[in-house]
């Protein structure tokens, strides 16, 4: 590696876990380029849901009931 990189592997070490929880999020982020109208979609998304909420039609579950299906399908 380096010596730039191993500075900064040091760096790192020193800071807090909040702050290298931080840097990691940054850094794994940096490595997937973000597609094109994504976020929009997600926006998107969210709205639809949160319109679903409040007029009374969306199916939700209780995390009880989640969870007990997660448990069965992964032992």
């Amino acid at each position: 590696m380096t010596e730039t990189v191993e500075r900064l592997k040091s760096q790192a070490g020193a800071l807090s876990v909040p702050e290298r929880a931080d840097l990691a999020y940054f850094l794994l982020t940096s490595l997937e380029p973000e597609e094109e109208g994504v976020e929009e979609a997600w926006r998107t998304e969210i709205a639809r849901r949160v319109a679903e909420i409040r007029a009374g039609s969306a199916k939700g579950r209780s995390a009880d009931e989640v969870l007990a299906e997660l448990r069965v399908r992964h032992p």
